[in-house]
């Protein structure tokens, strides 16, 4: 039961969409669920999702700091803030063992930086900023609900490729003889929404190195 228990936190963390799947199931990323889960055992899984949970932060922090000093771009209203967070990787990269530990990470909101691969963006949290909740006081972000708008995007130039690989099937998509002009439209207008973003981030982006000088 304790392997299960590990292997299902590690995926609910690692997985691709794990934790943007969890936030649509449960409303949140640490949530009081995994809580109750734990009260009927004694080791519980709530300790293991806080350890996967923040492991997967350090390893996406590591990736921007590394992509940051190979000179990838960033963009977005919380480029800045993304570049600030990753900065600190390599204080905890591979450090993290115990639940204290991992409390430490995931308590930190500068370090609250969540790739979100269905929305191709990072959200760099900050609650007072965030527009996946207004009224709600949850002190994590709900990834499924991403608005373009929120100051707490930022995209690198891998989120900008994949917004331009997207838009390319949109279109592919919508030049089907067999797609009803109304859906094409529709198709030709989210492809078209794609590339500019892609656009603007590359008319806005910045690297690590223009953030320190």
């Amino acid at each position: 039961m304790a392997r299960f228990r590990r292997s299902l936190a590690w995926h609910i963390a690692r997985r691709p969409g794990g934790l943007v799947a969890l936030a649509i199931q449960y409303g949140h990323l640490r949530t009081a669920v995994s809580a109750g889960y734990a009260s009927r055992s004694r080791d519980g899984i709530h300790e293991l999702l806080d350890l996967e949970t923040a492991r997967a932060t350090a390893d996406t922090l590591t990736a921007l700091h590394q992509d940051l000093a190979a000179g990838t771009g960033i963009s977005g209203p919380a480029a800045r803030r993304a570049i600030q967070a990753a900065a600190q990787a390599p204080a905890f990269a591979g450090s993290i063992r115990t639940p204290r530990q991992a409390r430490d990470i995931l308590d930190n909101p500068a370090l609250a930086v969540y790739d979100n691969p269905n929305s191709l963006l990072m959200c760099v949290y900050n609650r007072d900023r965030a527009l996946c909740h207004r009224a709600d006081t949850v002190d994590s972000p709900s990834l499924h609900r991403c608005q373009p708008s929120c100051a707490n995007i930022a995209r690198t130039d891998h989120h900008a490729q994949q917004l331009r690989q997207r838009a390319a099937v949109l279109e592919r998509q919508a030049d089907f003889e067999a797609v009803p002009g109304p859906l094409a439209e529709r198709l030709y207008r989210s492809s078209a929404r794609l590339r500019s973003q892609a656009d603007a981030h590359n008319r806005d982006r910045v690297t690590g190195c223009e953030n320190a000088s």
